[in-house]
């Protein structure tokens, strides 16, 4: 069943300055999209092809310019005002920089418990409950909710953001270059504990990279995103059959350094 449902989403900006407004730049092309439930979609392209903008779009947290955005089968600007909070639980992000997407001054009791104040009717004893439970999801001690995100290592507060993002039971986490950060080892450990999270909790993830290694070993499938564009897909098990030259750049940066998952 799909989840999430794009059409022809496009997206531009314009700077605007003493001289007046640049020319328009555009960052999403056309693009259309499905996300099924329980999924893991990966949608890989170079900085600056707009990945990360369409990742947004999709997240709620901009409007398109052109297209709609279906959830669940309805268009996002037609969703009545409890159905956007639903989206607005069922659909969560963990962003790159994850020092950059907590407010250094909360503790960390503070940063997961900010979306069940906003998007749920849980009491503050369910609230302290659910924060314990997302905490032990994503193998972190309570010891750690009465401290500050500047006390614990970069791995540790990624996995606090994706605490955040699992508090209200989301179908759907976009991970916007959440583990490009992290080493080698933290990388694989967050991917290991991701697909954990899904195998138990079914929920569908868009796994937003310009790593290739990495989709191969956490996604199903690949959309190839070039100059605002979805220009190619394909299923992790063929790799090797894409050839527009967006993927061929990509494959011969990356893929050949690392050995092919073993089927």
């Amino acid at each position: 069943m799909t989840l999430l449902h794009a059409k022809h989403l496009s997206k531009r900006y314009r700077h605007h300055s003493l001289l007046g407004a640049s020319p328009a730049r555009t960052a999403v092309d056309d693009v259309s999209l499905s996300i099924a439930n329980s999924e893991t979609v990966a949608l890989l392209g170079r900085s600056g092809c707009g990945k990360s903008t369409l990742a947004r779009l999709l997240a709620g947290l901009e409007k398109p310019d052109a297209g709609e955005i279906c959830f669940n089968g309805t268009a996002l600007g037609r969703l009545a005002k409890a159905e956007k909070a639903a989206f607005r639980s069922a659909v969560q992000m963990v962003f790159q920089d994850s020092p950059s997407a907590v407010n250094p001054r909360f503790d960390i009791r503070a940063i997961i418990g900010e979306p069940l104040r906003h998007l749920t009717t849980l009491s503050e004893t369910d609230r302290e409950n659910r924060i314990r439970e997302v905490l032990d999801m994503v193998e972190l001690p309570l010891a750690i909710a009465g401290q500050l995100p500047g006390q614990l290592s970069g791995g540790q507060l990624q996995r606090v953001c994706i605490a955040r993002a699992l508090a209200c039971a989301p179908k759907l986490i976009i991970l916007d270059e959440a583990v490009s950060n992290l080493d080698l080892h933290l990388q694989t450990s967050a991917l290991s504990l991701l697909k954990s999270l899904q195998d138990k909790t079914g929920m569908a993830y868009l796994f937003v990279t310009h790593d290739l290694r990495l989709v191969e070993r956490f996604a199903s499938r690949v959309m190839i995103m070039d100059a605002g564009r979805i220009v190619e897909e394909a299923t992790t098990g063929a790799l090797a059959q894409l050839s527009h030259p967006a993927s061929l750049l990509l494959k011969s940066a990356i893929l050949p350094a690392y050995p092919r998952r073993a089927a």
